[in-house]
C-alpha cells in the first residue's frame, strides 16, 4: 500500500518519463548529419556567390561629367568635385609633368579626406598619416590597404571630362 505522504511530488512525471541524462544526449549520427548539412549549405552558398560573381556581373555605367578647364588649373595645382554622384568627393591633380590625374579623396583605411601635398608631390591622409602616389594613386606609407579609386579624365579641347572611376588592382 502506498502512504499518501509517499507520493511523487510532480504528478506529471507518470505522463511524461523524460529521463534527464537523456535529453541532452546527441547520437554519433545526429552530430554527422548536422555536421554535413551544414557543411552541404555553406558549400551551396559559396557556389551562388561564385555563381553571381562570374555571370552576374555589375555593368556599372559612369556618366560623362564636365570637371572644369585645364587652363583653370595651374601646375601643381588642385581642384576638388563631386563624380560619379554628389557624395563621392575627388581630388583633380595637375602634376608638375603637366599631366592631369584624379582620385576618389576618400581615403582607403577610414574615409579621411586626402589632401595634395605640392612639396613632397604625395597624396596625404592627416588622420593616420597614410601616404598615396600622385600619379599611380599607389600606398606608400600608412595604414591604408590598397590603392585610391581613379577618375578617368577625357581632354575635350580645354574642357576636362570626367567619364569612369576605376576601383580595381589592373588599371594602368
Amino acid at each position: 500500500m502506498s502512504r499518501p505522504d509517499l507520493q511523487k511530488v510532480n504528478v506529471w512525471e507518470d505522463d511524461f518519463p523524460i529521463e534527464k541524462g537523456k535529453e541532452s544526449y546527441v547520437t554519433r549520427r545526429q552530430f554527422s548529419n548536422f555536421l554535413v548539412l551544414t557543411s552541404l549549405g555553406m558549400f551551396i552558398g559559396n557556389l551562388w556567390i561564385l555563381a553571381q560573381s562570374i555571370f552576374f556581373k555589375a555593368r556599372t555605367v559612369f556618366p560623362k561629367k564636365v570637371i572644369g578647364r585645364a587652363s583653370e588649373i595651374k601646375t601643381g595645382g588642385v581642384k576638388i568635385f563631386r563624380y560619379p554622384e554628389e557624395k563621392d568627393p575627388c581630388i583633380l591633380i595637375r602634376t608638375p609633368k603637366d599631366r592631369f590625374v584624379a582620385y576618389s579623396q576618400k581615403c582607403t583605411h577610414l574615409a579621411c579626406p586626402v589632401q595634395y601635398s605640392p612639396t613632397s608631390n604625395k597624396l596625404e591622409c592627416p588622420c593616420h598619416d597614410g601616404h598615396f602616389s600622385v600619379e599611380t594613386g599607389e600606398v606608400l606609407q600608412g595604414p591604408p590597404p590598397r590603392r585610391l579609386p581613379r577618375v578617368i579624365i577625357e581632354r575635350d579641347g580645354d574642357l576636362l571630362v570626367a567619364v569612369a572611376l576605376k576601383l580595381g588592382e589592373d588599371d594602368e
